[in-house]
């Protein structure tokens, strides 16, 4: 997005849910404008389905507000939904209609000119040649494609996306993080829940992260990874006794991965490292260091409080 200030198209204040004594969301303030797409990011039990569910007046808010286009969804809830497009995780089709029926099914109901658009989503979604076909006979691809171009039906302001590309492989995640961009290119905003961290890294101008309902972290990709610590990949072998010799050097922020050990440490300890690891009889094939990506924050500032915590899923 340019640096030019655009519509705000969805803003919440101070909204909060409960569900008996459990507080699911607390006090959340978020702003989506034209031209962006913000991220909504945060462990399973964050509060983002919930939050979802309030912004598109499924779920009725304790306390707080939610506006679309600046209408109060509590009280102009028609009006509002009029400028949304959204695909919750589970996408519900019938799966004995073919893909243009079911989209004809849908553009019934919002009306106005969405029957009209049918045939011509179809085709940018790539799906023309298979429209005839039933449902039940379409790849996880194909049913999220289709699942987007419902979302397009009624030409909303805000497209609001809960992990459109989960499942897919590279090839389905990268058509759908380039299906993203084109919306906010066509001065949409987009609201997009995805806990494929990559991913919401290429695609997203903002991210939030939550965590137990409260907004722990806003800004652009870089504004937020700023604050991460300095990195080192290392790779090497026996994992955890290099993890123990690491630690004997008073490291604890310590992560396992496919080939070694992702460990935060001082930039200028790499050769401490090293030395360590050799005089164990330990050899490191590389040690890197990085920058802190996305998800390495979000590890940071999501990781449990307390041994008894439950790990991030």
């Amino acid at each position: 997005m340019t640096g030019e200030v655009h519509e705000v198209v969805l803003r919440t204040k101070g909204l909060v849910k409960r569900f008996g004594s459990i507080t699911a969301v607390d006090g959340l303030d978020l702003e989506v404008r034209r031209g962006e797409v913000v991220g909504l990011l945060g462990p399973n039990g964050a509060g983002k389905s919930t939050t979802i569910g309030m912004v598109l007046g499924l779920i009725t808010p304790t306390a707080g507000t939610a506006e679309v286009l600046g209408r109060d969804i509590r009280v102009r809830r028609e009006d509002a939904l009029a400028g949304v497009g959204a695909m919750l995780e589970v996408t519900s089709f019938y799966p004995y209609l073919s893909g243009r029926d079911n989209l004809a099914a849908v553009a019934l109901l919002r009306g106005g000119g969405a029957l009209a658009r049918v045939d011509p989503l179809l085709a940018r979604l790539g799906l023309a040649q298979r429209g005839g076909s039933k449902f039940r006979t379409y790849s996880l691809g194909m049913r999220q494609r289709l699942g987007i171009a419902s979302t397009l039906l009624a030409d909303p302001a805000l497209v609001i996306l809960d992990e459109p590309a989960n499942g897919l492989d590279p090839a389905g995640q990268r058509e759908i993080r380039e299906l993203i961009r084109e919306l906010a290119g066509e001065n949409r905003g987009v609201l997009l829940a995805s806990h494929l961290l990559h991913e919401v890294e290429q695609v997203c101008d903002r991210v939030l992260v939550i965590k137990k309902g409260k907004l722990i972290a806003s800004g652009t990709i870089a504004e937020v990874t700023r604050g991460g610590g300095n990195y080192f990949e290392i790779v090497v072998d026996d994992k955890p006794r290099a993890a123990e010799i690491l630690r004997g050097l008073g490291i604890k922020e310590i992560r396992e991965t496919p080939t070694g050990l992702d460990v935060v440490a001082d930039p200028t300890r790499g050769g401490e490292i090293n030395r360590a690891l050799a005089s164990a009889g330990l050899y490191a094939s590389a040690i890197v260091p990085r920058a802190s990506s996305l998800e390495d924050v979000f590890m940071e500032l999501t990781e449990p409080e307390s041994p008894s915590a439950s790990p991030v899923s």
